[in-house]
């Protein structure tokens, strides 16, 4: 299957702190089996999982010389993906196809990043911009990794989505007496800097805990941008916290088509609770989301208008929808009629 938008994009595959220097670990992406690791002097690199003599996985292996030696016959791979040294003829000198797959690796925002294709030739050749992150005043907290049984957009329309908060997470974001949905703007946004998509704002909503400090309810105005196919970013004021800024982005690893690994990243004003509290909250909320999700019929997400039923306070998730069939997204969507 031809999927440019993804493979030529940036994906989180991993939390930069869980890679500690002479470690390997193994992950997924769009059914692309990776060894991500880590030199000795702190460069990341990332390889097709899979040694090149006899299909060894190179996760299984060992950090050496900033290389990588296989675990089977103890090939070694300099950082660059070239085989140096073969153990049962040491004298040869491997050919230059003796190489392991190497792929695109970059560190941002506390994660690492891959590119399994060219991202130079991609609508997005750089990592997506967060500014938020980029603020000194505000506090950073990465949570997750959430695993979750649907495809990727599907996660990312859930978390365009307001009208689910009264009754998905009820006491928290939401109340059951306060579900009518108010009135919202949708436009497309260019901001100059790598973020381009679809932008709402003037979103409102009534919530009994708006986070983790809050205490007695209040509206809450949203704001939501589309900054990649499957990349969001929430910004979040409530109306009783006059000094409480946050932003929320949400950053989906493409495991299969029907399979995905989810990254939250907080920017936000709150330098009172600890990491581990920030974590707990932001985990409640999700887990919430989590067996709606995988309980959305089909795990793909449907791009043609007759699929699925819309309304008039769903015009966020329409926009969402028809972003990506303009840039031809072509994976863990649906873009033939379910009716026919």
């Amino acid at each position: 299957m031809s999927k440019p938008v993804l493979i030529n994009d940036w994906h989180p595959v991993a939390a930069s702190a869980a890679l500690a220097p002479g470690t390997v670990l193994a992950e997924k992406l769009m059914d692309h089996e990776l060894a991500i690791w880590r030199s000795a002097d702190g460069t990341v690199s990332i390889w097709e999982d899979r040694c090149p003599h006899r299909g060894s996985r190179f996760s299984i292996g060992r950090i050496e010389n900033d290389g990588v030696t296989c675990a089977y016959h103890g090939w070694r791979f300099a950082a660059d993906g070239q085989c140096v040294h073969l153990p049962a003829q040491p004298d040869f000198k491997p050919s230059a196809n003796m190489k392991a797959r190497v792929y695109h690796a970059k560190e941002r925002y506390g994660l690492v990043w891959a590119c399994i294709g060219d991202p130079a030739s991609g609508q997005t050749p750089d990592l997506l911009p967060f500014p938020e992150y980029d603020d000194a005043n505000l506090r950073k907290v990465l949570c997750g990794p959430y695993d979750v049984g649907c495809s990727g957009p599907r996660i990312v329309e859930n978390f365009l989505d307001m009208a689910h908060f009264g009754f998905v997470h009820t006491g928290i974001l939401g109340d059951a007496d306060h579900t009518a949905m108010r009135d919202y703007k949708v436009s497309e946004f260019d901001d100059g800097a790598g973020g381009k998509g679809v932008l709402a704002t003037q979103c409102f909503a009534w919530q009994p805990q708006t986070n983790s400090l809050s205490h007695g309810g209040s509206d809450v105005e949203y704001t939501y941008r589309v900054v990649r196919p499957l990349t969001a970013i929430l910004t979040k004021l409530p109306e009783k916290q006059a000094d409480f800024r946050e932003a929320i982005s949400l950053h989906i690893q493409p495991v299969t088509e029907e399979s995905s690994r989810a990254w939250i990243i907080l920017a936000m004003t709150n330098f009172v609770q600890s990491d581990d509290e920030l974590r707990d909250f932001q985990d409640r909320i999700f887990l919430q989301d989590k067996p709606i999700l995988e309980n959305q019929v089909p795990r793909r997400l449907p791009l043609t208008r007759d699929a699925e039923i819309h309304m008039g306070w769903d015009r966020m998730s329409v926009a969402y929808r028809r972003y990506l069939a303009e840039r031809g997204m072509d994976y863990g969507v649906i873009h033939q009629s379910m009716t026919a």
